[in-house]
This record gives C-alpha cells, structure tokens and sequence, in this order.
C-alpha cells in the first residue's frame, strides 16, 4: 500500500489537469443545447476508464442521455464492486453569482471551485485515480470492479431503472459503492449508512361549482382555503407527531449504538437554529434533532395555494384550495402504505360542507445499510486510514431512489461513501470541492479496495 500511495503523492500535478478537462465540459443534462457536451463527456468518461486499465468499456445509449460501463473482472472468487455515479450536472444560473466561470476549475483556499467538482464528476474522478494507481503499481487489484457512470442523475435517472432491469447480469454485485453525498463536516470522516423513503401527495379541496362573491356568498358556504387550513392544522399534534393513526406504526427504532453513534457528532441545536435565522427549532418531542432529521418519520406542508393571490384586492370565495404534502419515511415504512393511511386521514377530518381528492404524486422508499456489515465495516477502516481520524456514523433525511433500485433489482446493499461538504454549493453557485477530501478520498478508496476482501468473510457463490 505504502507504494501505491506514494503514486497518488507523486501524481498530484497531473490529477488536476486531467479533472479541470472533465469539469471544462458543460454537461448540463437538462438543457437541450448542451446535448452534444453530453455525448463528449461519455465519451470522456469511456476514454478514461481505458486509460486507467478496465475492461469492457462501453457506451449503452438510451432514450436520454447514454450511460457509460466498464469493468475489471481479474480477481476470482473475491467480492465484485459496482460503482455508479453520474456525469450530468446542474444548470449553472444565476451566472452573475459565480466569483469564476463555472467551467473553468479554480482554486481558491484550499478549494476547487467548479460546476460538477463535488456533485459529481470529482467524486467519480476519485475512484478512477484510486483504480489507476493500484493497476499500474500492482497490475492487479484486490476486489473485482463493475462502473456505471449514467448522464441523467440531475433530472431523475429517467432511463436507468430500465437499464439495471435489462442489465442486472451486467450488473450482477455483492455491493454497491456510490460516492455523491457529503461527509458530516470539514475534514470530518464519516460514513452513511441510511436514508429516508417520500410520500409526496397532492390535496385538493372543493367546495362550490364556482368562484363566489364573498359578500354574497360569506357565511353560507364552507371556504374551501379555511377548510383545508383546519386540515392541514390537524395533521400534528402539540407534541409534534403526526396523527396519522398507525402512521408510525413500521418505524424501526433506533439501536443504543446508533443513538451512541450520534452523540460523538459534533453537533450544537444554537448554532443550527443561529444559520437558519430561526429563534427555536421544532419537532417531534422525545428525540434529539438529529434523530429526528435522520431517524424519525415526517410531514410537511410543501405548498398550498387558492382564491386570489394578486396585487390589490378580489373578494373572492374561491371554489377550490390545494395543497401538496410529503412525508419522510424510514425503515421499514411502505411509501404505498402511508399514502393510503393519509388519504383515509383526510377523509376522516374533511368536514361534511366539502369535498377532498388525494393524489400520490411520488413515492419512494427507505434504504439502510446496517453499520456492522461488511461494506460500511471495511468503509470505516479504509476511512481511519484514507484520513487518519476515525470516522463517525450519520444517517442523511433525503432520498436517493436509485440506492432502493439496486436492492430491489439487483438484491445488493449499498455503502454510501461520500467526501463532499454540507455547504459545497452543489446546485447553487460557486460549487467547491474540498482538496484536502479529495486527495483523502483516493486514499480511502485505495484502501477500500484492499480492505474488503478480508470484510465480506468470502464472496457469494454465484454473481
């Protein structure tokens, strides 16, 4: 290892021109225009993966954009790794709020500053840096690889469920390996092991067959805005739960470890309320703050809208209000399950004087990797070396869909082994990607690599 490290030492010079040509490339997925900047980033990606020594190298086009897939199958009988991540990135406006073209990789503090740099294009470059320098030094590697890189994670993966499905003897792994997500802070290792499902529902509330004058009509027919303000009211209680009943009924609770785990965070409850500009933070009673962003099931009021919202004044009573509502979820909830609890809820508080309809807009499911498997074991061991710190355990509130496709499809857990910044800008202006994270990501991939073997206790039989 000590020779393979001194590579990545020896090579710094050269990873950043080769990351800068890649982040020079305006691979903006959602943007038509771009579609041609699309198609030389794959073909960026492929030429890279053959650089680096892998095998297998192809372009699958799809309906979008085409999804790129590589592979080193020299080391029988050891675990296969499938490793994704993505090439597209998001649009870069407001332009005028970028202190250096957004294309155009700058390095200020310590910081390379570009679109794509954390999210995702440089967290990608780290596994290939990490395979090259085992390859060349070693000729070898310890655990059997398996890349797909696809070009449409920033406007929701539209054609890869399709494509795991079609594929899943391509793809066939005893784990997943995704870094796109965050450590807990600088300089702060630490692995993620779980993440939140959604139920996103859309509710709308009738009340006359018309708009109404409110003069006319104020009094005698329930306004649809106040009759969903009481429902929407009703929805948590002074404690702040839901009241959904049997709404928490799948919660997996935390174990004491978890619950250990979280208390060695740096976290302060102030500081956290003090950067959001609120006087006191809120929720469910009963459980820290970080329990209940990571741990605990949610509902919030993403919108609601009705009657007149102009400029001056309209005495409406309006015949229809609305509102779209999510609800995170955690182990081991069904999205299908609580939308049909939801819309039964509904139904119930709905006075008498109006009609409502429930929509399930999206849904999706929890996902966790227990901290004891073999994967997030080896993760905190290739960590504590990659950074010389050990690492901490932290859950994330989000959602990442294709994390729930690769076990339902394919039957494997994934680790989540990230190297971003909560604050990295990955959607907003002036994106960065920590230096100091991104040369300890290569290490720890190197040592991740070389550590996994001796974690999954022997691969499975078949793949």
């Amino acid at each position: 290892m000590d020779e393979i490290l001194s590579y990545i030492q020896g090579n710094k010079e050269r990873y950043f021109a080769e990351l800068k040509e890649l982040l020079a490339i305006p691979s903006i997925s959602t943007n038509p225009e771009n579609g041609p900047d699309m198609q030389r980033c794959a073909q960026w990606m492929a030429d890279q993966m053959r650089i680096i020594g892998l095998q297998n190298v192809k372009l699958f086009p799809t309906a979008g954009h085409p999804i790129v897939y590589g592979e080193w199958l020299g080391a029988p009988g050891q675990p296969t790794v499938l490793i994704y991540g993505h090439y597209d990135v998001q649009p870069v406006e407001p332009l005028e709020l970028w202190t250096s073209p957004p294309f155009e990789a700058t390095v200020r503090e310590n910081r390379l500053y570009a679109r794509g740099s954390a999210d995702d294009k440089g967290q990608v470059f780290i596994h290939f840096k990490g395979i090259e320098a085992f390859l060349k030094i070693k000729g070898s590697l310890p655990v059997n690889l398996k890349l797909l890189i696809e070009g449409e994670e920033e406007i929701g993966s539209t054609n890869l469920g399709a494509f795991v499905e079609e594929q899943k003897d391509l793809l066939s792994a005893d784990l997943v390996l995704i870094s796109d997500s965050s450590m807990f802070g600088e300089n702060t290792p630490s692995i993620c092991y779980g993440l939140r499902g959604l139920s996103y529902m859309q509710v709308d509330v009738v009340g006359p067959n018309k708009d109404l004058h409110s003069g006319s009509f104020g009094g005698a027919v329930h306004n649809p805005i106040q009759a969903l303000a009481e429902i929407v009211s009703r929805l948590h209680d002074r404690n702040g739960r839901v009241t959904i009943p049997r709404f928490y009924d799948d919660v997996r609770p935390l174990t004491r470890r978890e619950r250990e785990a979280f208390k060695k965070l740096p976290w302060s409850d102030r500081k956290f309320a003090g950067e959001l500009g609120v006087r006191q933070l809120y929720g469910e009673k009963g459980f820290t703050t970080l329990e209940r962003l990571w741990a605990r099931p949610t509902l919030e009021c993403n919108g609601i809208w009705g009657g007149f919202t102009g400029e001056g004044a309209k005495t409406v009573l309006p015949s229809k209000a609305s509102a779209k509502i999510s609800m995170r979820l955690v182990p081991d909830q069904s999205s299908t399950k609580v939308a049909r609890l939801f819309e039964r809820h509904i139904k119930k508080l709905a006075p008498k004087s109006v009609q409502t309809k429930t929509t399930l807009l999206h849904g999706g499911e929890p996902a966790i990797t227990p901290i004891d498997s073999p994967g997030v074991t080896a993760a905190v061991a290739a960590l504590r070396k990659g950074f010389g710190k050990t690492p901490l355990y932290q859950r994330e509130g989000g959602s990442i869909p294709i994390v729930v496709q690769f076990k339902e499809m394919l039957g494997i857990d994934t680790v989540l082994l990230g190297f971003g910044q909560p604050d990295e800008n990955a959607h907003a202006p002036n994106e960065f990607f920590n230096l100091d994270h991104f040369f300890g990501g290569i290490r720890t991939i190197v040592h991740f690599f070389n550590e996994l073997p001796g974690h999954m206790h022997g691969p499975r039989k078949k793949r």
